[in-house]
């Protein structure tokens, strides 16, 4: 589909976009012509995905992290061999607070300070921010994960330095599940505009929890807003990608045969969720 050109009207003499000349025409087929070129990538400011102007300070430290890696931890360590997932990939902080408080001033008080594997998030090579994965795992007050940025206009992103952008991309809910999956990111946080950090064809994989509000909503937007998400089967029970690969499924090829988008992903969606 060629880009937008211009019309003129007969009536007033003024030129419009084809877009508009469509949408004064027939509403109806404008939408649909908007949601063409919206799966084409050709809205916008144009057919490519710019990659952004990225202006921010630079961190104290680039490639380097300043803290032993999660190997030299014992209960790190135990914790991510025994969910599969790989130590030499994350660090180990004693004092997690004090620990971000020499970089970015965050915590007004670290009294009760406490242990966490640090999840690096890095953009361009520069440590851009991290997320903190609490170690004490039999206390329900424990903040879960606790995310730092170092700067406000970072991604709030795991995995951009290590994707192939012009190819597409696999958005997970945690930076653990994203590891499982080729050419895959995470969202550390909410849903994010991730065509403004280059990525032109997402697909997006939720939890599988078929009764959470949160997720729920979340997945209509995507679908409302064209994109292809993951719509899990209902012969699988775990929740998230890092229990399916405990269980022994095969999650890349369970994946790449339940990608859905438009009225598919709609109706794929409704007889998986259960509210």
């Amino acid at each position: 589909m060629k880009a937008d050109v211009n019309f003129k009207c007969h009536n007033c003499g003024s030129s419009m976009t084809f877009s508009n000349f469509l949408k004064q025409l027939d509403p109806t087929i404008h939408k649909q012509y908007v949601f063409e070129r919206f799966k084409d990538g050709k809205t916008g400011r144009g057919t490519v995905v710019e990659e952004p102007v990225f202006n921010f300070e630079t961190p104290k430290f680039n490639q380097k992290v300043n803290l032993p890696k999660a190997t030299e931890d014992p209960a790190s360590s135990d914790y991510l061999s025994g969910r599969q997932l790989d130590p030499n990939k994350f660090y180990f902080a004693e004092k997690f607070k004090e620990w971000i408080n020499s970089i970015k001033p965050t915590f007004d008080d670290t009294k009760y300070d406490e242990p966490r594997i640090i999840i690096p998030l890095f953009y361009n090579q520069n440590l851009i921010g991290i997320q903190g994965r609490s170690l004490d795992f039999g206390n329900p007050k424990s903040v879960k994960y606790i995310t730092v940025m170092f700067n406000d206009d970072a991604p709030k992103i795991y995995g951009l330095d290590n994707i192939r952008k012009d190819a597409p991309v696999y958005v997970t809910e945690g930076p653990f599940d994203s590891t499982f999956i080729r050419n895959s990111i995470a969202m550390c946080g909410a849903d994010a505009n991730v065509d403004r950090w280059g990525i032109g064809d997402p697909i997006w994989i939720y939890d599988n929890e078929p009764r959470n509000r949160e997720i729920l909503s979340r997945i209509s937007r995507t679908i409302e807003m064209g994109q292809k998400v993951v719509i899990w089967p209902s012969t699988i029970n775990e929740k998230d990608i890092n229990d399916m690969v405990l269980s022994g499924l095969d999650v890349q090829s369970v994946i790449e045969s339940n990608i859905y988008s438009g009225l598919e992903a709609k109706l794929k969606f409704t007889t998986w969720k259960k509210i």
